[in-house]
């Protein structure tokens, strides 16, 4: 594993109470389904603990995450942990060759990797999706995602053999881009396949 830069970017703690009449806090929406999903905590809106301004009263609550962010220098490799998830995303260059599913020779290795820390948070759901540029038709762009996915997928099938794992391939094509494609550095981290799943209830030591 090439050296890493870690960047973590709190979002909010665990709840965030807007006020009718005042600005709200929002979380990020995810555009397609994370590994888990948590229900906000409960308010009583009549607590008088909670000292509204006179006529405020409480928007819906929302579950807000922290995120951390490590991402290798070259951009190839990126992790992203929330309290709840764990997402792998590696570039499509990294795996594949040029407009091509077949994994490349480092590739194996790599995705073997996540499978280890698959198994050390016992998942039971992974989640593996495929995304391009918007280079090509965005016909085309599904049609490879989606086998680039299943390439990552049989690799991570053949490692957690026998685990009991459900896993949910896509192909997402030109969807949900992370990057501008305007240039070929945003449009290199555009064409990527992502490995989610939920994390564990106990820590598991360092990150690898």
């Amino acid at each position: 594993m090439t050296s890493r830069s870690l960047v973590t970017t709190v979002l909010a703690g665990v709840v965030a109470l807007g006020l009718l009449g005042a600005p709200q806090a929002f979380a990020d929406d995810s555009p397609y389904p994370s590994a888990s999903a948590e229900p906000p905590v409960e308010i009583d809106p009549h607590d008088t603990d909670l000292k509204l301004p006179e006529g405020a009263t409480l928007a819906p609550p929302k579950v807000l995450d922290i995120k951390s962010v490590i991402e290798d220098l070259g951009g190839e490799e990126r992790r992203e942990d929330t309290n709840a998830d764990i997402k792998f995303a590696l570039q499509a260059e990294v795996l594949f060759g040029k407009d091509s599913a077949k994994l490349s020779g480092e590739a194996k290795g790599r995705i073997n990797a996540i499978a280890e820390e698959i198994k050390r948070q016992d998942a039971r759901k992974v989640r593996v999706f495929g995304f391009t540029d918007d280079l090509g038709t965005s016909e085309h762009g599904d049609v490879l995602s989606k086998k680039r996915a299943e390439a990552v997928h049989n690799v991570l099938d053949e490692a957690l053999g026998g685990s009991g794992i459900t896993f949910e391939i896509r192909g997402y094509g030109e969807d949900y881009p992370i990057a501008s494609n305007e240039d070929e550095e945003g449009r290199r981290k555009n064409r990527r396949v992502e490995v989610s799943f939920q994390r564990g209830e106990t820590e598991t030591g360092s990150q690898s």
